[in-house]
Protein backbone atom coordinates (compact mmCIF):
# COMPACT_ATOMS: atom_id res chain seq x y z
CA UNK A 1 0.00 0.00 0.00
CA UNK A 2 2.75 2.27 0.82
CA UNK A 3 4.24 1.68 -2.55
CA UNK A 4 1.35 2.20 -4.30
CA UNK A 5 0.83 5.55 -2.50
CA UNK A 6 4.17 6.65 -3.04
CA UNK A 7 3.77 5.97 -6.51
CA UNK A 8 0.06 7.99 -6.48
CA UNK A 9 1.50 10.89 -5.11
CA UNK A 10 4.90 10.40 -8.24
CA UNK A 11 2.37 10.30 -11.03
CA UNK A 12 0.32 13.52 -9.48
CA UNK A 13 3.15 15.55 -8.28
CA UNK A 14 4.64 15.33 -12.39
CA UNK A 15 0.97 16.30 -13.60
CA UNK A 16 1.21 19.56 -11.23
CA UNK A 17 4.60 20.31 -12.65
CA UNK A 18 3.57 19.55 -16.46
CA UNK A 19 0.26 22.10 -15.08
CA UNK A 20 2.81 24.65 -14.01
CA UNK A 21 4.85 24.36 -16.84
CA UNK A 22 1.93 24.84 -18.91
CA UNK A 23 0.86 28.36 -17.48
CA UNK A 24 4.47 29.56 -17.47
CA UNK A 25 4.16 29.16 -20.95
CA UNK A 26 0.52 30.44 -21.97
CA UNK A 27 2.04 33.05 -18.96
CA UNK A 28 5.21 35.15 -18.42
CA UNK A 29 7.30 32.82 -21.00
CA UNK A 30 4.81 32.24 -23.41
CA UNK A 31 3.29 35.76 -23.91
CA UNK A 32 6.17 38.70 -22.84
CA UNK A 33 9.19 38.17 -25.41
CA UNK A 34 6.95 39.14 -28.07
CA UNK A 35 5.29 41.68 -27.07
CA UNK A 36 6.86 44.67 -27.72
CA UNK A 37 7.40 43.04 -31.22
CA UNK A 38 3.62 42.36 -31.54
CA UNK A 39 2.55 45.94 -30.40
CA UNK A 40 5.04 47.28 -32.79
CA UNK A 41 3.15 45.10 -35.98
CA UNK A 42 6.94 43.52 -36.46
CA UNK A 43 5.02 40.01 -35.88
CA UNK A 44 1.38 38.50 -35.46
CA UNK A 45 0.06 37.42 -32.18
CA UNK A 46 -0.29 33.82 -33.41
CA UNK A 47 3.09 34.01 -34.96
CA UNK A 48 4.79 35.00 -31.65
CA UNK A 49 3.08 32.23 -29.91
CA UNK A 50 4.23 29.74 -32.12
CA UNK A 51 7.90 31.03 -32.40
CA UNK A 52 8.19 31.55 -28.73
CA UNK A 53 6.96 27.86 -27.52
CA UNK A 54 9.56 26.60 -29.87
CA UNK A 55 12.67 29.16 -28.69
CA UNK A 56 11.10 28.39 -25.11
CA UNK A 57 11.67 25.14 -25.36
CA UNK A 58 15.21 24.90 -26.45
CA UNK A 59 16.75 27.97 -23.82
CA UNK A 60 14.55 25.42 -21.27
CA UNK A 61 16.90 22.33 -22.40
CA UNK A 62 19.93 24.26 -22.94
CA UNK A 63 19.79 27.14 -19.90
CA UNK A 64 17.42 25.93 -17.33
CA UNK A 65 20.08 23.88 -14.67
CA UNK A 66 20.45 26.64 -12.77
CA UNK A 67 17.25 28.04 -11.73
CA UNK A 68 16.14 25.10 -11.41
CA UNK A 69 18.94 23.89 -8.82
CA UNK A 70 18.15 27.22 -6.96
CA UNK A 71 14.07 26.71 -7.04
CA UNK A 72 14.29 22.74 -5.41
CA UNK A 73 17.74 23.15 -3.29
CA UNK A 74 18.86 26.69 -1.95
CA UNK A 75 15.31 28.36 -0.79
CA UNK A 76 15.44 26.32 2.25
CA UNK A 77 18.12 24.80 4.68
CA UNK A 78 17.65 21.65 6.65
CA UNK A 79 14.61 19.89 4.71
CA UNK A 80 14.21 18.67 1.93
CA UNK A 81 11.26 19.14 -0.42
CA UNK A 82 9.24 15.71 -0.23
CA UNK A 83 6.85 14.76 -2.89
CA UNK A 84 3.38 15.99 -1.22
CA UNK A 85 5.19 19.30 -0.59
CA UNK A 86 6.06 19.80 -4.45
CA UNK A 87 2.99 18.58 -5.01
CA UNK A 88 0.94 21.46 -3.04
CA UNK A 89 3.84 24.03 -3.79
CA UNK A 90 3.22 23.43 -7.60
CA UNK A 91 -1.05 23.48 -7.64
CA UNK A 92 -0.67 26.56 -5.21
CA UNK A 93 1.66 28.79 -7.57
CA UNK A 94 0.35 27.07 -10.63
CA UNK A 95 -3.57 28.03 -9.90
CA UNK A 96 -2.28 31.59 -8.81
CA UNK A 97 -0.53 32.05 -12.20
CA UNK A 98 -3.98 30.70 -14.30
CA UNK A 99 -5.95 33.28 -12.21
CA UNK A 100 -3.78 36.09 -14.31
CA UNK A 101 -3.98 34.41 -17.37
CA UNK A 102 -7.66 34.46 -17.67
CA UNK A 103 -8.08 37.72 -16.31
CA UNK A 104 -5.50 39.89 -17.70
CA UNK A 105 -3.14 40.51 -15.20
CA UNK A 106 -0.01 39.47 -15.73
CA UNK A 107 0.87 37.38 -12.04
CA UNK A 108 4.34 36.95 -11.43
CA UNK A 109 5.19 33.45 -12.00
CA UNK A 110 8.69 33.70 -9.90
CA UNK A 111 6.75 35.35 -6.69
CA UNK A 112 3.81 32.69 -6.83
CA UNK A 113 6.81 29.34 -6.65
CA UNK A 114 9.13 31.38 -4.93
CA UNK A 115 6.40 32.27 -2.33
CA UNK A 116 4.90 28.57 -2.38
CA UNK A 117 8.56 26.83 -2.12
CA UNK A 118 9.44 29.02 0.94
CA UNK A 119 6.07 28.24 2.72
CA UNK A 120 6.36 24.97 2.19
CA UNK A 121 9.66 24.39 3.39
CA UNK A 122 9.21 26.56 6.96
CA UNK A 123 5.83 24.63 7.55
CA UNK A 124 8.09 21.65 6.77
CA UNK A 125 10.35 22.71 9.79
CA UNK A 126 12.88 23.89 7.24
CA UNK A 127 15.18 27.46 8.04
CA UNK A 128 15.20 30.44 5.77
CA UNK A 129 18.20 30.91 3.73
CA UNK A 130 18.60 34.44 4.40
CA UNK A 131 21.40 35.27 1.98
CA UNK A 132 19.60 33.04 -1.30
CA UNK A 133 16.68 35.61 -0.21
CA UNK A 134 18.84 38.97 -0.09
CA UNK A 135 19.92 37.77 -3.76
CA UNK A 136 16.80 37.05 -5.02
CA UNK A 137 14.79 40.21 -3.13
CA UNK A 138 18.15 42.40 -4.69
CA UNK A 139 17.56 41.00 -8.23
CA UNK A 140 13.18 41.86 -7.41
CA UNK A 141 13.97 45.11 -6.58
CA UNK A 142 16.66 46.08 -9.00
CA UNK A 143 15.21 45.55 -12.22
CA UNK A 144 12.34 47.42 -12.66
CA UNK A 145 15.16 50.35 -11.58
CA UNK A 146 17.44 48.99 -14.22
CA UNK A 147 15.28 47.52 -16.97
CA UNK A 148 13.10 50.52 -16.94
CA UNK A 149 15.76 52.71 -16.64
CA UNK A 150 18.26 51.59 -19.70
CA UNK A 151 14.99 50.96 -21.86
CA UNK A 152 14.33 54.91 -21.13
CA UNK A 153 17.98 55.40 -22.30
CA UNK A 154 17.79 53.74 -25.80
CA UNK A 155 14.63 54.49 -26.53
CA UNK A 156 15.28 58.37 -26.08
CA UNK A 157 18.42 57.94 -28.38
CA UNK A 158 16.68 56.52 -30.41
CA UNK A 159 13.80 58.79 -30.86
CA UNK A 160 15.26 62.06 -30.12
CA UNK A 161 18.88 61.56 -32.24
CA UNK A 162 17.72 60.57 -35.97
CA UNK A 163 20.84 61.28 -37.36
CA UNK A 164 22.61 59.14 -34.67
CA UNK A 165 20.13 56.44 -35.21
CA UNK A 166 21.77 54.15 -37.26
CA UNK A 167 24.74 54.20 -35.42
CA UNK A 168 23.21 53.07 -32.08
CA UNK A 169 21.40 50.57 -33.62
CA UNK A 170 24.77 49.16 -35.11
CA UNK A 171 26.46 49.87 -31.10
CA UNK A 172 23.46 48.16 -29.50
CA UNK A 173 24.19 44.85 -32.50
CA UNK A 174 27.33 44.81 -30.74
CA UNK A 175 26.68 44.62 -27.32
CA UNK A 176 24.30 41.61 -27.74
CA UNK A 177 27.07 40.03 -29.64
CA UNK A 178 29.43 40.31 -26.68
CA UNK A 179 26.72 38.79 -24.72
CA UNK A 180 25.87 36.26 -26.35
CA UNK A 181 29.65 35.16 -26.71
CA UNK A 182 29.47 34.50 -22.82
CA UNK A 183 26.24 33.15 -21.78
CA UNK A 184 26.53 29.70 -21.00
CA UNK A 185 24.82 26.90 -23.19
CA UNK A 186 24.63 23.15 -21.20
CA UNK A 187 25.69 21.25 -24.33
CA UNK A 188 29.23 23.21 -24.11
CA UNK A 189 29.81 22.53 -20.14
CA UNK A 190 30.12 18.70 -18.53
CA UNK A 191 28.01 17.35 -15.95
CA UNK A 192 25.23 20.37 -14.81
CA UNK A 193 27.16 23.25 -15.45
CA UNK A 194 27.44 24.73 -18.54
CA UNK A 195 29.87 26.73 -21.06
CA UNK A 196 30.07 29.89 -23.03
CA UNK A 197 30.65 29.77 -26.37
CA UNK A 198 33.65 32.52 -25.66
CA UNK A 199 35.14 29.70 -22.95
CA UNK A 200 34.45 27.20 -25.26
CA UNK A 201 36.32 28.46 -28.34
CA UNK A 202 38.99 30.48 -26.43
CA UNK A 203 40.26 27.80 -24.69
CA UNK A 204 40.76 25.89 -27.48
CA UNK A 205 42.57 28.60 -29.38
CA UNK A 206 46.77 28.40 -28.90
CA UNK A 207 46.70 31.48 -26.85
CA UNK A 208 45.96 31.96 -22.97
CA UNK A 209 42.40 31.67 -21.88
CA UNK A 210 41.85 35.10 -21.26
CA UNK A 211 43.30 36.51 -24.64
CA UNK A 212 40.76 33.57 -26.59
CA UNK A 213 38.25 34.75 -24.30
CA UNK A 214 38.68 38.40 -25.42
CA UNK A 215 39.12 36.99 -29.13
CA UNK A 216 35.73 35.39 -29.85
CA UNK A 217 33.88 38.06 -27.85
CA UNK A 218 35.39 40.97 -30.23
CA UNK A 219 34.83 38.70 -32.95
CA UNK A 220 30.91 38.10 -32.20
CA UNK A 221 30.70 42.08 -31.90
CA UNK A 222 32.23 43.05 -34.72
CA UNK A 223 29.65 40.10 -36.59
CA UNK A 224 26.70 41.04 -35.56
CA UNK A 225 27.60 44.71 -35.54
CA UNK A 226 28.93 44.30 -39.16
CA UNK A 227 25.74 42.42 -40.04
CA UNK A 228 23.19 45.63 -38.78
CA UNK A 229 25.33 47.91 -40.59
CA UNK A 230 24.95 46.86 -44.12
CA UNK A 231 21.59 46.28 -43.05
CA UNK A 232 20.72 50.49 -42.38
CA UNK A 233 22.90 51.04 -44.77
CA UNK A 234 20.27 49.43 -47.45
CA UNK A 235 17.02 49.63 -45.74
CA UNK A 236 17.04 50.77 -42.28
CA UNK A 237 13.44 50.34 -41.45
CA UNK A 238 13.65 46.76 -42.38
CA UNK A 239 16.69 46.14 -40.63
CA UNK A 240 15.35 47.37 -37.40
CA UNK A 241 12.45 45.24 -37.95
CA UNK A 242 14.33 42.16 -38.13
CA UNK A 243 16.68 43.30 -35.15
CA UNK A 244 13.29 43.73 -33.31
CA UNK A 245 12.62 40.48 -34.41
CA UNK A 246 16.03 38.65 -33.59
CA UNK A 247 16.09 40.50 -30.16
CA UNK A 248 12.26 38.92 -29.34
CA UNK A 249 13.95 35.42 -30.35
CA UNK A 250 16.58 35.83 -28.17
CA UNK A 251 14.26 37.46 -24.96
CA UNK A 252 12.62 33.93 -25.16
CA UNK A 253 15.12 31.64 -25.04
CA UNK A 254 16.06 33.38 -22.23
CA UNK A 255 12.61 32.93 -21.05
CA UNK A 256 12.57 28.95 -21.47
CA UNK A 257 15.71 29.20 -19.58
CA UNK A 258 14.68 30.88 -16.63
CA UNK A 259 11.20 30.04 -16.13
CA UNK A 260 11.26 25.89 -16.54
CA UNK A 261 13.13 26.62 -13.12
CA UNK A 262 9.92 27.33 -11.16
CA UNK A 263 8.05 23.88 -13.06
CA UNK A 264 10.40 21.02 -12.54
CA UNK A 265 12.92 22.96 -9.61
CA UNK A 266 10.46 21.77 -6.34
CA UNK A 267 10.19 18.14 -8.54
CA UNK A 268 14.22 17.83 -8.18
CA UNK A 269 15.47 16.37 -4.92
CA UNK A 270 12.69 13.88 -5.48
CA UNK A 271 13.68 13.16 -8.79
CA UNK A 272 17.36 13.04 -8.02
CA UNK A 273 16.64 10.53 -5.40
CA UNK A 274 15.29 7.73 -7.77
CA UNK A 275 17.96 8.32 -10.64
CA UNK A 276 15.95 10.76 -13.04
CA UNK A 277 18.74 13.11 -14.76
CA UNK A 278 18.47 17.08 -15.15
CA UNK A 279 18.27 16.55 -18.54
CA UNK A 280 15.57 14.54 -18.74
CA UNK A 281 13.82 17.10 -16.07
CA UNK A 282 14.57 20.24 -18.28
CA UNK A 283 13.01 18.31 -21.57
CA UNK A 284 9.44 17.16 -20.17
CA UNK A 285 9.28 20.67 -18.73
CA UNK A 286 9.77 22.62 -21.94
CA UNK A 287 7.41 20.59 -23.57
CA UNK A 288 4.91 21.72 -20.66
CA UNK A 289 6.68 25.64 -21.47
CA UNK A 290 6.07 24.92 -25.56
CA UNK A 291 2.07 23.48 -25.32
CA UNK A 292 1.26 27.03 -23.05
CA UNK A 293 3.16 28.66 -25.23
CA UNK A 294 0.67 27.51 -28.18
CA UNK A 295 -2.76 26.94 -26.44
CA UNK A 296 -2.85 30.13 -23.76
CA UNK A 297 -0.29 32.68 -24.78
CA UNK A 298 -2.05 34.60 -27.08
CA UNK A 299 -4.40 36.42 -24.92
CA UNK A 300 -1.55 38.07 -22.49
CA UNK A 301 1.04 38.51 -25.91
CA UNK A 302 -2.49 40.72 -26.76
CA UNK A 303 -3.06 42.05 -23.29
CA UNK A 304 0.65 43.02 -22.42
CA UNK A 305 1.25 44.47 -26.17
CA UNK A 306 -1.90 46.39 -26.12
CA UNK A 307 -2.94 47.37 -22.98
CA UNK A 308 0.13 48.64 -21.79
CA UNK A 309 1.75 50.92 -24.49
CA UNK A 310 1.45 51.40 -28.01
CA UNK A 311 5.23 50.90 -28.96
CA UNK A 312 6.64 51.39 -31.93
CA UNK A 313 9.65 49.34 -33.71
CA UNK A 314 12.44 51.83 -31.89
CA UNK A 315 10.52 51.65 -28.36
CA UNK A 316 10.52 48.06 -28.63
CA UNK A 317 14.56 47.46 -29.17
CA UNK A 318 14.40 49.46 -26.92
CA UNK A 319 12.37 47.44 -24.54
CA UNK A 320 14.05 43.97 -25.42
CA UNK A 321 17.44 44.62 -25.39
CA UNK A 322 17.87 45.39 -21.24
CA UNK A 323 15.08 42.52 -21.06
CA UNK A 324 17.75 39.98 -22.76
CA UNK A 325 20.61 41.50 -20.61
CA UNK A 326 18.54 40.98 -16.82
CA UNK A 327 17.07 37.56 -17.99
CA UNK A 328 21.19 35.98 -18.73
CA UNK A 329 22.26 37.52 -15.88
CA UNK A 330 19.50 35.88 -13.81
CA UNK A 331 19.84 32.36 -15.42
CA UNK A 332 23.96 32.48 -15.03
CA UNK A 333 23.17 33.12 -11.18
CA UNK A 334 20.13 30.75 -10.97
CA UNK A 335 18.00 33.65 -9.79
CA UNK A 336 14.00 32.69 -10.31
CA UNK A 337 12.92 36.26 -12.13
CA UNK A 338 9.68 37.29 -13.32
CA UNK A 339 9.41 37.81 -17.26
CA UNK A 340 6.49 39.89 -16.95
CA UNK A 341 8.41 42.13 -14.08
CA UNK A 342 11.26 42.36 -17.02
CA UNK A 343 9.39 43.24 -19.94
CA UNK A 344 6.52 45.28 -18.16
CA UNK A 345 9.55 47.41 -16.28
CA UNK A 346 10.99 47.80 -20.01
CA UNK A 347 7.88 48.93 -22.17
CA UNK A 348 7.57 51.54 -19.39
CA UNK A 349 10.54 52.77 -19.03
CA UNK A 350 10.80 52.81 -23.45
CA UNK A 351 7.04 54.43 -23.49
CA UNK A 352 8.18 57.05 -20.77
CA UNK A 353 10.87 58.11 -23.41
CA UNK A 354 7.84 59.30 -25.63
CA UNK A 355 6.15 61.54 -22.93
CA UNK A 356 2.54 61.56 -22.66
CA UNK A 357 -0.39 61.29 -24.78
CA UNK A 358 -1.90 58.38 -26.71
CA UNK A 359 1.34 56.41 -26.86
CA UNK A 360 1.85 56.53 -23.20
CA UNK A 361 1.92 53.62 -20.19
CA UNK A 362 -1.59 53.19 -18.27
CA UNK A 363 -0.91 54.18 -14.44
CA UNK A 364 -3.68 52.40 -13.84
CA UNK A 365 -3.21 49.36 -15.39
CA UNK A 366 0.48 49.44 -14.11
CA UNK A 367 -0.38 49.60 -9.99
CA UNK A 368 -2.85 46.86 -10.10
CA UNK A 369 -0.26 44.72 -11.80
CA UNK A 370 2.34 45.74 -8.88
CA UNK A 371 -0.22 44.62 -6.16
CA UNK A 372 -0.75 41.34 -8.40
CA UNK A 373 2.88 40.64 -8.24
CA UNK A 374 2.98 41.58 -4.23
CA UNK A 375 -0.01 39.87 -3.61
CA UNK A 376 0.87 36.67 -5.38
CA UNK A 377 4.27 35.99 -3.07
CA UNK A 378 2.45 36.53 -0.11
CA UNK A 379 -0.68 34.76 -1.01
CA UNK A 380 1.58 31.73 -2.05
CA UNK A 381 3.68 31.67 1.14
CA UNK A 382 0.75 31.78 3.40
CA UNK A 383 -1.60 29.16 1.37
CA UNK A 384 1.32 27.16 1.22
CA UNK A 385 2.28 27.31 4.67
CA UNK A 386 -1.25 27.20 5.81
CA UNK A 387 -2.07 23.85 3.82
CA UNK A 388 0.71 21.42 4.54
CA UNK A 389 0.50 22.51 7.51
CA UNK A 390 -2.65 22.28 8.20
CA UNK A 391 -2.72 18.57 6.16
CA UNK A 392 0.37 17.35 8.21
CA UNK A 393 -1.61 18.76 11.64
CA UNK A 394 -4.85 16.17 10.44
CA UNK A 395 -2.83 13.24 9.38
CA UNK A 396 -0.58 12.99 12.52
Amino acid sequence: MVEVASIGIFLVAAVASLFMAWTIGAGSSGSTPFAPAVGANAISVMQAGFIVGILGFLGAVLQGANVSEAIGEELIGGATLSPAAATIALLIAGSLVSIGIFTGYPIATAFTTTGAVIGIGLAMGGDPVWPKYLEIGSMWILTPFVGGGLAYAIARMLLERPRWENAVLVTLASAVGAVLANIEFAVLGSGNSGNSLAKTVGGAMPVSTTLGLFGVTVGLMVVWAGATALGVRSDAERTQRIFLLVMGGLVAFSAGGSQVGLAIGPLLPMMREIGVPLLALLFGGGIGLLAGSWTGAPRMIKAIAQDYSSLGPRRSIAALIPSFAIAQTAVLFGIPISFNEIIVSSIVGSGAAAGTGGSGVSAWKMGYTVLAWLLSLIGSLVLSYAIFYGASTVLL
